[in-house]
């Protein structure tokens, strides 16, 4: 019955995740291009472009708006669903989900208000001002989520109080400068701006196909590409870096995503496809890349990478030596103020492998009572099901690097074919708007799937950190999560297909205006008649 409530906190949790980050990369990535379209507007005070902003921060509106609502409901599963996570970590977790939440709904919210009202309230200068520091506040709230996240994949700057039972914060500079929260918050930011621009990219190509807004199609294709080729390539260097620093902290992770069950020599070859078999414990009919996995993992060519059976045994070892942490622990807990300085100093020796002895509680209430068959079976139990991993990984990558091709193909034709684009291309960019999403999917597939069997890694087993709830509770709240969301899906893909297919209001006075100006420019050339004196102003 326990293992019945952990897998559907798992599921539930999931499912509420994976749903909010539809919505998270689309935001992040728009809200950089629709900055980028205006400050070409301010250069240029062409009204083509206010138009695109406009258009675009519209599409942009309605996803920030759908994201927040399913992002609220996650906040409340920490305590409903994973209270015991909540009570033990929550020193550590707490601090940069509350500044996530200022950064979304106190300074995001405010200027996402003042983008879509301001716009002849302020001037020119103080919107754009405005429209970036929504583009900045979409990323930093990104940045404080992915801090809190990093440190369940890597918990440095925090240690065990054995009075207080919890984990306490020893270095919040730690936390924030995480080389894991740092990997993946580059890497998920680029993601983003890749989605935003396959999104751009689908839309005006549609446009295009239908002869509907050619001018606001081609600039916003040509914005796009640029864009999207330079996130495409930053998606591929930095998600290397996630590779490399994978190999310090979650060499388990690292592993499985590779198939490797026997420690590889160096340099450690790429496993570019096979077929994992966990029972057999080897990956059948394997291509190998000479080279590639020791460059990744280990930015050298004389270094080796641990494999799955490696790691299982110096997770036994572990698992013994926080046996004896425990039973410190224990002591502590007994005699209070009374504990010996030796009882004290074993503890301390051993605490870092304190959360492995917790991985016995699955089998036996006292870790210390564990037979030798439970001590083997929990280091087992370190290892995630590899086969997901492996495929959900290469598919990624494989997805990360056609979006380059398209991006490239795309800018090559903007900029030195005169924006001409074949059919067949505009009905691929069309067909593709899906696959990001796709992979962005199968990324935070791979980092939570991945850390597995831990909540927080090498600290905290999923298994223990869960509510006390009956399956029926999770079952109704499930059933109540997947209606609502399916509304919202329902009511999101509405909105955005119906002003999709409006395309953007024609600013007719305004691009009246601005012809006047050009033609007087051109009676004017020589500069001499300021245009405040245009009959057009």
């Amino acid at each position: 019955m326990e293992l019945d409530i952990v897998d559907l906190s798992r599921l539930q949790f999931a499912m509420t995740a994976m749903y909010h980050f539809l919505f998270v990369p689309l935001t992040l990535g728009l809200a950089v291009l629709v900055a980028i379209m205006e400050t070409v507007y301010v250069m240029t005070d062409r009204p083509i472009w206010r138009q695109m902003t406009k258009f675009w921060g519209m599409l942009f509106g309605i996803n920030f708006a759908i994201g927040v609502a399913t992002g609220i409901t996650m906040e409340f599963q920490f305590g409903m669903n994973w209270s015991y996570f909540s009570h033990y970590v929550g020193d550590i977790f707490g601090a940069p989900l509350a500044l996530e939440g200022l950064m979304a709904f106190f300074l995001e919210a405010t200027f996402v208000g003042l983008f879509f009202f301001g716009w002849d309230k302020l001037s020119k200068v103080g919107h754009l001002t405005v429209t970036w520091l929504v583009a900045i506040g979409s990323n930093f709230s990104a940045l404080w989520i992915l801090i809190a996240n990093g440190w369940m994949q890597n918990p440095v700057g925090a240690e065990f109080n054995p009075d207080t039972m919890r984990m306490e914060m020893t270095s919040f500079f730690d936390v924030m400068f995480n080389e894991v929260a740092q990997a993946k918050f580059v890497h998920t930011v680029s993601a983003g701006y890749v989605t935003a621009s396959v999104f751009v990219l689908g839309v005006s190509a549609w446009y295009l196909l239908k002869g509907r807004h050619i001018e606001l199609a081609r600039r916003s294709i040509t914005v796009a590409a640029s864009f999207g080729l330079a996130s495409a390539l930053s998606v591929v260097i930095l998600g290397d870096e996630s590779g490399y620093s994978a190999t310090h902290s979650q060499r388990m992770k690292l592993a499985a995503i590779e198939g490797m069950w026997e420690s590889e020599p160096a340099p450690a070859s790429f496993t570019l496809v096979g077929l994992p078999d966990q029972d057999a414990r080897e990956t059948k009919y394997a291509v190998h890349i000479p080279y590639v996995m020791g460059l990744i993992g280990t930015r050298s060519l004389t270094t080796d990478i641990a494999g799955i059976d490696e790691l299982v045994a110096e997770a036994e070892t572990r698992i013994r030596s926080g046996i004896i942490a425990y039973d410190a622990l224990m002591t502590i807990r007994e005699q209070r103020d009374a504990t010996s300085a030796e009882v004290r100093g074993t503890f301390e020796a051993h605490s870092g492998d304190l959360g492995y002895a917790f991985l016995l509680k699955r089998y036996v209430e006292d870790p210390r009572d564990a037979s030798e068959a439970q001590i083997l079976q929990a280091s087992n139990d370190t290892v995630p099901t590899v086969w997901p991993l492996f495929w959900a990984f290469r598919i990624m990558v494989a997805l990360g690097f056609s979006f380059i091709a398209v991006m490239a193909y795309f800018f090559w034709r903007s900029s030195f074919r005169g924006q001409d684009y074949p059919r067949w291309a505009l009905w691929g960019a069309v067909l593709i708007i899906p696959t990001p999403w796709i992979a962005a999917e199968l990324g935070w597939f791979v980092a939570e799937f991945g850390r597995q069997p831990w909540t927080v890694d090498g600290v905290l087993p999923t298994a223990l950190s869960v509510s006390h709830l009956s399956v029926a509770d999770l079952l109704l709240t499930l059933a109540g999560f997947m209606i609502f969301y399916t509304v919202l899906f329902v009511v999101e893909m509405g909105l955005m297909l119906k002003y999709i297919r409006k395309g953007p209001f024609e600013d007719v006075e305004e691009t009246e205006v601005w012809t006047a100006r050009h033609e007087h420019r051109l009676r004017t050339h020589d500069g001499n008649v300021p245009f405040a004196e245009t009959p057009a102003e």
